[in-house]
């Protein structure tokens, strides 16, 4: 299987975490694509031009939500989503809200990036940005204690937190501070967490 995504994407990371908690690691090949490149071939795997996206050989399979609940099927089910019932779709909707700060994160890294600073919309900036602290202070997680095999939303959370520290669009401790412990105890027990932490 092909991964497309690259290294400061909090999304494809998501992707690169799924595979080492579930043992997939050695069964994708990760290819760094550019999302603003017209000629990138990113736009031919996913009309859209938007990571990450999947090649299991047979189809192509994107976003990042519905390549995670791929892999845990292949991985046989019930590992970083629960098969049914309320606990599956508390975590989807854990993962929703993850999934939308990020979104939110990500659109005022691109209003500095893609308009010239004469241009830019700081109250649409500002929007984002309260749109990130009312969903850190939605999560009301203290303590991580699912050992090696976190949930989709889990990945997502820590994901999400580590993308901000990266990028700076808020700072996520002042409005969360008791996710810090929680981000501790992820750190440490999840595979594949130090070594996808998000670089440019």
């Amino acid at each position: 299987m092909i991964l497309y995504s690259s290294p400061p994407s909090p999304f494809g990371r998501k992707i690169k975490i799924a595979l080492s908690c579930l043992g997939m690691r050695d069964d994708v090949t990760v290819k760094v694509v550019n999302t603003m490149d017209p000629e990138d071939d990113i736009r031919g795997i996913n009309p859209l031009g938007k990571i990450p996206a999947l090649d299991t050989g047979d189809t192509v399979i994107f976003d990042s939500r519905v390549i995670l609940e791929y892999l845990d099927s292949q991985a046989g089910g019930g590992k970083i989503l629960p098969a049914g019932g309320d606990d599956r779709y508390a975590v989807l909707t854990m993962a929703a809200l993850a999934d939308g700060i990020m979104d939110a994160a990500i659109l005022v890294v691109f209003e500095s990036r893609m308009r010239p600073a004469e241009m830019r919309v700081e109250s649409f900036v500002t929007y984002q940005r309260d749109k990130i602290i009312r969903g850190l202070q939605g999560l009301g997680m203290t303590e991580y204690t699912n050992g090696a095999m976190p949930d989709m939303a889990e990945i997502g959370i820590a994901c999400t937190l580590d993308y901000l520290d990266f990028r700076k669009q808020v700072e996520w401790r002042d409005h969360a501070p008791h996710l810090q412990g929680w981000l501790d105890g992820f750190a440490a027990a999840v595979p594949g967490y130090a070594d996808t932490l998000p670089c440019d």
